[in-house]
């Protein structure tokens, strides 16, 4: 599972970058304009019957048998492969838009066929290799006209009005990524996760077809649907972006299960953490922090707010929060100080969060959240997703709707007082007396109504942990940040995982959210 995951995520983002590095590109030929197949009718119900039929035949394959030369292509020729930008779809249309086609090869081995919907009528755009410039490499170009692509970008006025940014990449199974204003790329997102995280090959099915809705003039979203395909399920999805400085995508997915599934994941969220002040264990860095996310925020159904800081386990780690109709969760960077990353060319203060927000009601599950270890930041080690209690048959229908938010924060903050930052180390007196088995706990809360109270205030922590003990737990004022800060020592018991849980209280009264944290020796 964490192999196949790592080697496609890695060839993704490695692959979105070098794709989007500005390159001189050749003069298109007189007869190399992107050329469109016959016209069809169009409507999202034709995709929902597509893959409804296509659930009650016998999975086939995902991958073709491609062209040898593309079949063999490593890496560096894949990425020397770049589509030509002035043949993009609606480039010649004067909007706000355009799209850009990926080239099949490397990892990259199922086709998927795009279409252009106006009016109610879809026109298939028809592969030519006249589309891209093949860099370096020196292999004939023959390449059948039914090829397909491998996947597409969108491009809009994202940053400024007279030049069109990448907005966001399909490429790669289901896998999707976007970007609100001033951000660079970092968490993905996925249509569906099949049997992730279980003692089990994990499944990964593929969008195969895309229908792209040409916007109106002026228009402020972009309306794009999709048929997905696997051995376990189909499934029809529409996404309604809509740019900005977060991005929002309305997103209503149905799926049908060719078989029972044992383990099904609703907006699945792929992310990576390295290390950061909590979990720096054997790490030989000048940076201080290295991670997309940092932490899994959630709302429950009852309006508690949770926070799990994220580590990079030595062993696989699975954590789950059961919830009733959930009112969102994400994967989230909270810290946006350069300073905390200090890395110019990642840039991780920049790195959108990416939160979920249930349109309709989910009933009874729970979050699953899932902790690779990882030895290096091109491995997206981190995944989290909404787990549905009732069991998935064969031949049900699933219905789901919600909303994905890539910013700089999640789109709602409670009034509570949120998590800055959580430290560990050893425990004890730092220059006196330490003992390497205790583990010293740092957490810092702000916001709400923290920074208008006097020092004196009877703040409380509420600490509770199941496994261990721990020294009671002191709260002091945060003059600096205008927080409060909360330190206890935490003798384990064993070597046994110890669930820790802290928040702030006055009296009776909530002052903050509340942190969870699953602690290994």
């Amino acid at each position: 599972m964490t192999t196949s995951r790592r080697e496609l995520l890695s060839s993704m983002i490695a692959f979105c970058v070098a794709a989007a590095a500005a390159r001189s590109l050749a003069h298109a030929q007189e007869n190399s304009a992107l050329r469109l197949g016959e016209p069809a009718p169009f409507s999202p119900d034709l995709v929902r019957e597509q893959a409804r039929a296509l659930a009650a035949e016998p999975f086939g394959t995902l991958d073709a048998a491609l062209p040898e030369v593309l079949a063999e292509l490593n890496y560096d020729q894949q990425r020397d492969i770049r589509f030509r930008r002035d043949m993009a779809l609606w480039h010649d249309l004067g909007l706000d838009a355009e799209v850009q086609f990926f080239h099949l090869g490397y990892h990259f081995r199922t086709p998927v066929h795009i279409y252009d919907v106006a009016d109610g009528v879809a026109r298939e755009v028809l592969y030519s290799p006249q589309l891209f410039d093949f860099g370096k490499n020196g292999f004939e170009t023959d390449f059948p006209n039914d090829l397909g692509f491998a996947g597409f970008r969108l491009h809009v006025p994202l940053n400024r009005p007279d030049y069109l940014d990448e907005l966001a990449v399909f490429l790669g199974a289901s896998y999707f990524r976007a970007l609100g204003r001033g951000q660079r790329y970092g968490i993905s997102a996925r249509g569906v996760a099949i049997d992730t995280g279980l003692p089990k090959q994990e499944e990964f099915p593929s969008y195969r077809r895309f229908w792209l809705e040409r916007p109106a003039p002026g228009a402020d979203q972009i309306m794009v649907h999709a048929l997905l395909d696997g051995p376990s399920l189909t499934g029809a999805y529409t996404f309604k972006m809509r740019p900005g400085a977060a991005t929002v995508m309305e997103i209503e997915a149905t799926l049908y299960p060719r078989q029972a599934i044992e383990l099904l994941g609703i907006a699945p969220l792929t992310s990576m953490f390295l290390f950061g002040p909590n979990d720096r264990r054997g790490i030989d860095d000048f940076r201080p922090q290295v991670h997309d996310s940092e932490g899994l925020q959630l709302w429950s159904g009852s309006g508690e707010w949770f926070w799990r800081p994220l580590v990079n386990p030595e062993l696989l780690r699975l954590s789950l929060f059961s919830d009733n109709n959930p009112k969102g969760f994400g994967l989230m960077q909270r810290t946006r100080d350069f300073e905390a990353y200090q890395d110019l060319e990642a840039h991780y203060d920049l790195r959108p969060s990416l939160w979920v927000e249930p349109l309709e009601g989910w009933g009874q599950g729970h979050v699953r959240l899932i902790e690779i270890p990882s030895p290096a930041e091109v491995h997206d080690n981190i995944v989290a997703f909404w787990v549905p209690r009732e069991p998935v048959e064969a031949g049900s229908e699933w219905h789901f709707k919600y909303r994905l938010y890539w910013g700089m924060q999640a789109p709602i903050r409670p009034e509570l007082a949120q998590t800055a930052a959580t430290r560990t180390g050893m425990g004890g007196s730092p220059g006196q007396q330490q003992d390497g088995e205790i583990r010293r706990f740092v957490i810092d809360f702000e916001g709400g109504q923290l920074k208008d109270l006097p020092a004196d205030a009877p703040v409380e922590a509420s600490v509770t942990l199941a496994g261990g003990e721990l020294t009671l737990p002191i709260t002091r004022k945060n003059d600096v940040t205008g927080g409060w800060r909360v330190f206890f020592d935490l003798h384990p018991a064993g070597g046994d995982p110890v669930e820790l849980r802290c928040a702030l209280r006055l009296g009776d009264k909530p002052l903050s959210e509340t942190w969870v944290y699953q602690w290994s020796a």
